[in-house]
């Protein structure tokens, strides 16, 4: 369906877009499980960010011989499992996707202000393939239940999303934004977009943990996070970002290129418009008649396209479980 657009409903020269993109949302249930009929039921929930567009056109990644997809290819040297290197990528030209693994299996509540939500970027490749392979059912042995099988994901929604900077407060401290908007489920949030606080629209605040934190004091914020190799190591450009703090915002959004990158979202809105003075709109706009059809839907889903040979897209188009 695409980036959409944006419009501002009023004048806020504090608010600066840094990247557009689709958004979309997976769930998966629990290994040996046939379906999914409440978050009990889910093992994992995960958010591909597609960027498409930004303040550069061109991106820095992780070096293509590095973390999974390296791996994947039998290139990255052994023991090295969060992304490194760098490469870059015109995200104008050519497809960039990462795959973010979201701790608590759901997203924070967006109107509801609490405690923030882990998560780390499982993912980053520029080969739509990886992806699917990462999303696919699965099966595999183990030494003391043999053999298993890992359910493959199912699509939980479609959007469009913007990363900016955001200044507010009177010292204008600087902050960074994920905001979205869905296009699908059509008729609004059903019941596994509502049990896992996938809203109609959010803002959160994202920041970035520091892989190499200063040693003096806690300020760990309580999360003790991933192992050390499987840490994302930035290029020094990117490292310098957080001088000596625990956790960054995500500026520039090439922070989140890195496998093993480590972020929280922090509940802000679910308000867009009237929190940031922004309102996303979706690229397809369906008829009365067709928000009847699935089949329309379907045909509009850039995550139907992509992912719906390998992801159940019940839940995306007609907002059940499975």
């Amino acid at each position: 369906m695409g980036q959409g657009k944006e419009v501002k409903t009023r004048p806020d020269p504090k608010v600066e877009i840094q990247e557009k993109g689709e958004i979309f949302f997976f769930y998966r249930p629990k290994v040996d499980r046939e379906e999914a009929h409440s978050p009990d039921d889910v093992q994992r929930m995960y958010i591909v960010l597609r960027p498409e567009s930004g303040e550069r056109a061109v991106e820095e990644k992780q070096a293509p011989d590095s973390g999974k997809e390296g791996r994947k290819h039998g290139k990255a040297e052994e023991g090295h499992q969060g992304g490194h290197g760098e490469e870059e990528v015109n995200i104008e030209e050519q497809p960039l996707l990462r795959l973010v693994v979201m701790g608590k299996k759901s997203l924070p509540e967006p109107g509801k202000r609490g405690r923030p939500y882990w998560g780390y970027v499982e993912l980053v490749t520029t080969n739509l393939d990886d992806i699917k392979d990462a999303l696919e059912e699965e099966e595999y042995s183990t030494a003391t239940r043999g053999q298993r099988r890992r359910p493959a994901a199912r699509a939980l929604g479609e959007g469009v999303y913007r990363i900016l900077k955001h200044e507010s407060g009177r010292r204008a401290a600087t902050h960074t934004h994920l905001v979205y908007k869905l296009e699908l489920p059509l008729r609004g949030p059903g019941e596994p977009q509502d049990a896992l606080n996938v809203e109609p629209e959010a803002s959160f605040l994202v920041q970035v943990k520091n892989p190499d934190p200063p040693s003096s004091g806690s300020g760990g914020g309580g999360f003790r996070g991933l192992q050390n190799k499987r840490r994302a190591a930035f290029p020094a450009r990117l490292q310098g970002a957080f001088g000596s703090r625990r956790y960054a915002p995500a500026d520039p959004p090439d922070l989140l290129n890195y496998e093993g990158c480590e972020l929280l979202l922090i509940a802000a809105s679910d308000d867009v418009e009237e929190e940031l003075g922004l309102e996303l709109e979706g690229e397809v706009e369906l008829g009365e008649e067709d928000v009847e059809e699935e089949q329309a839907a379907a045909r509009c889903s850039d995550l139907v396209k992509m992912f719906g040979d390998v992801a159940d897209v019940k839940p995306l188009l007609s907002g059940t479980w499975d």
